[in-house]
């Protein structure tokens, strides 16, 4: 048994504004991401106001689309951005690295934290767990687009979507599950008492691999020798979560 990829990735249009899926669910993943923050900061375990989280919530937000988007146009598809230059702007189409995004998201909590005169790793624990569920939320809107699919499989849940020849492994999907699971893990252990930054450090450590494991199934974008660009960011993601960690345990 197979599937067919049939999802308009236009979620209705007005006139000529057309609102996305893929949008809706970044929209939907800034609401729970304030909202878990927010009740943070009532429970006083953020020494933030609340309007001050409005602030960083836009700060955040911003760095985020800018870094994924970045990563996007000069490091996976260049070729095309250049060639297509007002596509550039267009990420409400897709087309979101999240090794960008979380780059633009440490760059700016790391100067937010300096000016605040907070912990940037205790920010980052808070940050990290609701960001773990908006992360799966945004490999949705990648299904949904239709893009960033699998290799060519047999196995019988196989999708054949519009923009690919043959049936695809739903890369998307598995990348779905494995976030929950980060989600999850992250969940469960935020009220333990570890030392600044451990939640983080889990989170970089468990993404990477499943990431890069992943990516053996994942239809490859840009190579480096044998492994994707992928695979490349996640073994830098994974040495920096396991130093990280590494640094935790040694200072308590």
């Amino acid at each position: 048994m197979v599937f067919y990829h049939n999802i308009d990735p236009v979620l209705f249009s007005i006139g000529p504004i057309k609102i996305y899926w893929y949008g809706l669910m970044y929209v939907i993943s800034f609401v729970i991401v304030y909202l878990y923050v927010r009740a943070a900061v009532k429970n006083k375990k953020l020494k933030i106001s609340l309007a001050e989280l409005d602030n960083l919530m836009i700060i955040l937000t911003i760095a985020l689309i800018i870094g994924a988007r970045l990563f996007e146009v000069f490091l996976y598809n260049p070729s095309y951005y250049f060639s297509n230059p007002w596509d550039i702007p267009a990420v409400w189409k897709g087309g979101l690295s999240f090794h960008g995004g979380l780059v633009g998201l440490v760059i700016a909590a790391y100067f937010y934290s300096k000016i605040k005169k907070i912990s940037l790793l205790h920010l980052a624990d808070i940050f990290v767990v609701p960001l773990a569920f908006a992360q799966a939320l945004g490999r949705i809107g990648n299904f949904i687009n239709g893009e960033l699919y699998g290799t060519i499989t047999s196995l019988p849940w196989a999708f054949k979507f519009k923009s690919a020849e043959g049936f695809r492994h739903p890369s998307q999907l598995y990348e779905v599950f494995y976030n929950l699971v980060i989600f999850s893990f992250l969940f469960i252990k935020r009220n333990k008492k570890f030392p600044q930054g451990t939640l983080l450090a889990y989170f970089l450590i468990l993404y990477s691999i499943f990431r890069f494991l992943t990516e053996f199934v994942r239809e490859p974008e840009v190579m480096i020798g044998l492994l994707t660009l992928g695979q490349v960011l996640n073994i830098f993601m994974f040495l920096g979560g396991a130093a990280l960690l590494c640094y935790i345990k040694k200072k308590a």
